[in-house]
């Protein structure tokens, strides 16, 4: 079955470059950031985990963690993380899970149930893990994206797409295209006027159906 947002996402038990981890306890009370690729030692992937590397700070500010995901071993992450620092210039010290058995990739509809990893295999066998989840404290899924082999991840939208989950989470709020921190939100339509006024204060109607107002 596919996976939506606002599904609970699948918890899992799994040796990662931190130890053994059950995602759901790792998670705690945090966000989490979980990305996936197709195999360690590849030139687009080495970019992505360095600047998941350098923006480490960053995420920490919002409460979030996260968890890089492979289908190679713990042994081979831990000698691809020095060509990450090396590009980096910084520690990678998120968790890199191992997902050699794809248990994972295919709780995550990142491969069919049937998929394997063939003798010799190359970053095609495995093509598809290339998704990034942002997941709540209450472990449910917020937003997904799905990138192909041959476009590095903006890491900066990733970034963006979190700040824009954090604040509209839990309230009756939207963001607009191209939103980012400081600017004005959309009133959710489940709310009059007259209780967006009361909820929000000043409202800058445009349309009856598109209403801003100060993000909280």
């Amino acid at each position: 079955m596919s996976l939506r947002i606002n599904d609970e996402a699948p918890n899992f038990t799994t040796d990662s470059t931190a130890g053994e981890l059950n995602f759901h306890d790792w998670i705690g009370d945090s966000y989490v950031i979980l990305f996936s690729h197709p195999k360690d030692f590849t030139p687009v992937c080495t970019t992505e985990f360095s600047a998941v590397a350098r923006l480490t700070p960053e995420f920490e500010k919002r409460n979030t963690k996260v968890m890089g995901v492979s289908v190679d071993s713990v042994e081979e992450h831990n000698k691809w993380k020095k060509d990450i620092e090396s590009v980096a210039g910084v520690p990678a010290n998120f968790p890199i899970i191992d997902d050699t058995s794809l248990q994972v990739s295919k709780l995550y509809n990142m491969l069919p149930a049937d998929a394997y990893l063939p003798d010799g295999r190359t970053p095609a066998d495995s093509a598809t893990v290339r998704t990034v989840y942002i997941i709540g404290p209450d472990k449910k899924i917020r937003l997904m994206m799905t990138y192909p082999m041959s476009v590095g991840r903006n890491f900066a939208e990733i970034l963006r797409a979190l700040d824009a989950v954090q604040v509209t989470d839990g309230a009756a709020i939207a963001t607009p295209a191209d939103w980012v921190p400081g600017q004005d939100v959309i009133v959710a339509l489940s709310l009059n006027d007259e209780e967006a006024k009361e909820k929000f204060g000043e409202i800058d109607i445009k349309l009856p159906y598109l209403r801003y107002t100060k993000a909280p």
